[in-house]
């Protein structure tokens, strides 16, 4: 009797991950997965994870890419910083010119298929345009707080489960560690779809 093979597993990176929510969702469905971060991880598994520059990692082969690059100087919420007193900030805009350049360097990596997850941005620091726009509320989540994806090679999310009820994720009710992670019902929803569709497209 002639077995089906064995399915293909996958090899994810997830860059600026130290909590390893998405890393595990992939790894639950069997795949390769490794969380990137300049600090240790707190996900539980060390095994998983690569402590240091993720650029130092694209060069790899990984069939995916997820990258959280930090949104500190690039995000819309931090208009007022970059314009105190109505002024433009020359050093704050600098800051923000470097992390630009943090965040191209993934939505130009030559890996095949690549999403970037990040808030709103400033207009000012000139980021392309984002792909889709996602709510955690959209994926089991009781949460509202605006997700933006670029996506390069990859379908864009569909919803799991719409929650009606929810609450808006401020900024003051957690610290940046927390606001940071990624929320467990869009990590198994991207684990879900876009390993289907790279394993459909890639590998059928």
């Amino acid at each position: 009797m002639n077995r089906p093979p064995p399915p293909i597993r996958l090899n994810v990176l997830i860059a600026c991950e130290e909590s390893q929510t998405s890393c595990m969702a992939f790894r639950q469905l069997g795949h390769n997965a490794y969380s990137c971060d300049l600090q240790p991880c707190s996900g539980g598994h060390p095994e998983w994870h690569i402590q240091g520059d993720a650029l130092d990692l694209l060069d790899l082969h990984w069939d995916l890419v997820i990258a959280h690059p930090p949104c500190t100087y690039l995000c819309q919420g931090s208009a007022t910083r970059m314009f105190p007193n109505s002024q433009l900030d020359p050093i704050r805009l600098q800051q923000a010119e470097k992390a630009k350049a943090f965040f191209m360097a993934f939505y130009n990596a030559a890996c095949p298929h690549i999403a970037i997850e990040n808030p709103r941005p400033l207009k000012i620091v000139g980021l392309p345009w984002s792909t889709q726009v996602i709510q955690p509320w959209e994926y089991g989540e009781p949460w509202s707080k605006e997700t933006h994806l670029w996506l390069k090679d990859l379908p864009l999310l569909r919803p799991t489960q719409i929650v009606t009820h929810h609450k808006c994720f401020t900024s003051a009710q957690w610290d940046a560690k927390s606001r940071s992670k990624t929320f467990p019902g869009i990590a198994a929803a991207w684990a879900d779809q876009w390993s289907r569709f790279i394993l459909e497209s890639d590998y059928a």
